[in-house]
């Protein structure tokens, strides 16, 4: 049974569920940014996923990818899987802008978390949503 792990819970908001992942929205507004969560119990490692579901998530990342891409028009798209904090596998799609505050480096350790305002978030979630929608 899967249970998506209580730190990306409170980390993210849940914006719609594709074939084999959830896609949650980071809640910072610092950069546009994805993760999305294989909904298999217990698997922490891409390997360790079915031969299929490894080729689902590549598409679902890709898809992730796309919709930031066309929705806020980021200077760069990264993909991480780390787990180090969270050892349930996770993959980070992230729009980065020349502009932003870690560029180039790394989104990690770089500031203060921004919150998105209540309004704002709902309004993303549903953009997002739409637009994850479309690729359908």
């Amino acid at each position: 049974m899967f249970v998506l792990s209580s730190r990306l819970k409170e980390d993210g908001a849940e914006v719609i569920g594709l074939g084999l992942c959830v896609v949650l929205l980071m809640k910072d507004r610092s950069f546009p940014w994805l993760v999305l969560v294989p909904r298999r119990d217990g698997v922490r490692e891409m390997h360790e996923l079915a031969k299929a579901d490894r080729a689902v998530l590549m598409e679902e990342i890709c898809a992730a990818s796309s919709v930031i891409g066309t929705l806020f028009k980021p200077d760069k798209i990264n993909i991480g899987a780390l787990g180090n904090l969270v050892p349930q596998l996770h993959v980070h799609v992230i729009g980065r802008f020349k502009t932003d505050r870690a560029w180039p480096g790394p989104v990690w350790g770089t500031g203060a978390m921004q919150p998105y305002p209540p309004e704002e978030l709902d309004k993303t979630i549903l953009t997002l949503r739409s637009a994850f929608k479309t690729l359908a």
